[in-house]
């Protein structure tokens, strides 16, 4: 827990009375998350109970902690409500709730951005490397493929928030030449950053390896088509683990076929588990990662859902507060 929380924590108490939280989870995760954040609540000196949607009052719910699955969809009820508390990183399914009217924070953790950092810098290393060679394909002559150095091969990664900078940030101290490319302007250390629409093509066109880790927006909606997918070096490496609407689904098989694109890792999808007869399935050009590169850790995240409502009962800024005209 930060210092300065630590300090406050004593006097966050709603008076004597415990504060609520209301899950609007699926029953699994309640029973997953409920002890662990009153744990973490505890230990910051906080009384609180967990509910779910029937067993307490619309009007007494201090918080509500979200994941898609959740039974509430209307949430003008809950007006006493101080903050909406959401346990993954993507809002998308939330963030253009009408009836949402509290704060909605999104979950961006320790957990979550080291497993996301850890999973980029893997399948990077693996298609830089070209490890499926030998992992994969078992070749049977002793045939030497020398790959280049980290220093002579470009990566782009679009999307530098939380997760992007840290993925790039990664990238860079392994001696990649990093390219980050993003809405509105960043500074990252060591990483080469641009930014705005009118930059997009230069960044797409010096990376040899493109890692996606933009949110969906409806600027985002099928980014990467087949003009955009074309701007990329021939025989590049796509990984993509920010959201499945990023890459026109299509084009990104016929580029595969073309060799426009040698292999694509994906790690988000449209449609989630990805349908028995998507042609990615079946294609060798294709790995699919069932959603597992920033998994949420009940763990990690207990301590950040605690952490923000120490926060909010102090009336410091709450983390990770969404930004409702970005939806991120």
């Amino acid at each position: 827990m930060n210092d300065d929380l630590q300090e406050t924590s004593m006097c966050a108490r709603n008076g004597d009375k415990a504060i609520n939280l209301l899950f609007n989870v699926t029953p699994a995760l309640f029973e997953d998350y409920r002890e662990p954040i009153l744990d973490a609540l505890r230990r910051r000196s906080i009384d609180a109970r967990a509910s779910l949607l029937g067993d307490i009052a619309h009007q007494d719910v201090d918080y509500i902690i979200h994941a898609t699955g959740g039974p509430i969809t209307d949430f003008a009820p809950f007006s006493n409500a101080r903050a909406v508390l959401s346990l993954w990183a993507g809002v998308e399914k939330i963030v253009g709730n009408a009836t949402l009217t509290q704060p909605l924070c999104r979950m961006v953790d320790d957990g979550l951005r080291q497993g996301m950092v850890e999973w980029v810098v893997g399948h990077a290393l693996r298609a830089h490397l070209g490890m499926d060679r030998y992992v994969c394909q078992k070749p049977l002559t002793w045939a030497q493929h020398v790959p280049p150095l980290a220093t002579d091969r470009s990566v782009t990664v679009l999307g530098l928030g939380e997760l992007g900078s840290a993925a790039a940030t990664a990238l860079a101290q392994l001696g990649f030449r990093v390219t980050g490319w993003s809405r509105s302007t960043h500074e990252v250390s060591g990483v080469r950053c641009v930014a705005g629409s009118e930059n997009l093509p230069q960044a797409l066109a010096s990376a040899e390896i493109l890692v996606g880790l933009l949110p969906q927006t409806s600027e985002t909606l099928d980014l990467l088509n087949a003009e955009r997918l074309a701007l990329l070096p021939r025989g590049c490496f796509i990984l993509n683990a920010g959201r499945g609407t990023l890459i026109d689904d299509d084009a990104l098989i016929a580029a595969l076929d073309s060799g426009q694109v040698a292999q694509a890792t994906l790690d988000v999808f449209r449609t989630e588990p990805v349908p028995s007869g998507h042609p990615f399935w079946s294609h060798p050009g294709v790995t699919i990662s069932p959603h597992v590169a920033a998994a949420t850790r009940v763990g990690t995240a207990a301590e950040n859902i605690a952490d923000n409502i120490v926060r909010a009962q102090n009336g410091t800024p709450l983390m990770n507060l969404v930004d409702r005209t970005l939806s991120y």
